[in-house]
């Protein structure tokens, strides 16, 4: 079942063809959180309430502002932030990161603007150059078996318990290669799923996450596959379809991509899969 944070009851009127019905649905709420590091606010995103800790973690990895457990000494809600609709008055949705004594901050580093939406992230980068240029490529390892890929939509759906709530969460869900799952994580964003993913591995120090498949729910786009590289995960899968970015950067990270992934069927937009 999903958390209480997660989703909401609603009413709504619902009608089909001449027949209208007054009902009460349930959807997946959508949050501000406010992330700050010691003290300073660095980014806005708007998240599904749950693992925020993760999602701070895996958002500061992805953007090159954290690389171990070590760096962090705690984190801390320090204020609230009405949410727009809120029903049950305002939440903790401020997040300080505190940083361990000597860990200083590349601000620079930090390309994306303040405020990033549920839907899009990698729109507010400075540049694609400076994101290719903070993470090196994947080392050659050997390929995960097409078997193993194939099994993967199935038991991600048997995870994603807020999806089968509101239908309207996306997935992040890390497998090793003998296809068992280890993580899944589900949000509004895309995006934030896979934050929540990588900053689960960050608290459990297995950064980087070699040899581990990711797949996600839906589409694959140029940042999902970059927050992939950071973590160091060298495959993934999406139910969906890649966009060309997303294509190009995986070939170039010496990642493999695989796109439209139903069962048995599945292409190979980057690297190789093991028959």
């Amino acid at each position: 079942m999903p958390s209480e944070a997660a989703t909401r009851s609603i009413t709504l009127t619902s009608f089909d063809g001449g027949a209208r019905t007054e009902r009460v649905d349930v959807v997946a709420v959508e949050e501000p959180l406010e992330i700050r590091v010691g003290g300073r606010s660095v980014a806005v995103v708007m998240r599904t309430p749950g693992h925020d800790r993760e999602l701070a973690a895996g958002f500061l990895v992805t953007e090159g502002m954290l690389r171990t457990r070590a760096e962090v000494l705690d984190m801390v809600y320090c204020g609230e932030i009405e949410p727009e609709g809120a029903t049950n008055g305002p939440r903790e949705n401020v997040l300080d990161v505190i940083l361990a004594p000597g860990v200083t901050v590349d601000w620079a580093r930090l390309t994306r603007n303040v405020f990033t939406s549920s839907s899009c992230g990698i729109c507010s980068k400075a540049t694609i150059a400076a994101v290719r240029a903070q993470f090196p490529a994947i080392a050659a390892c050997a390929p995960v078996r097409r078997e193993v890929v194939a099994v993967l939509p199935e038991r991600l759906r048997a995870a994603q318990a807020g999806f089968a709530a509101s239908g309207g969460s996306h997935a992040s869900a890390l497998f090793d290669a003998e296809g068992r799952l280890a993580v899944v994580r589900e949000d509004v964003g895309r995006h934030n799923a896979l934050d929540k993913v990588i900053g689960h591995a960050f608290f459990a120090e297995t950064l980087p996450m070699a040899g581990s498949v990711l797949l996600v729910s839906g589409r694959v786009s140029f940042e999902l596959v970059q927050k992939a590289l950071a973590a160091g995960i060298p495959c993934v899968a999406a139910i969906s379809a890649p966009t060309s970015a997303a294509v190009e950067f995986a070939r170039a990270s010496g990642q493999t991509l695989v796109g439209f992934l139903r069962g048995e069927r599945m292409n190979v937009y980057a690297g190789t899969l093991a028959v």
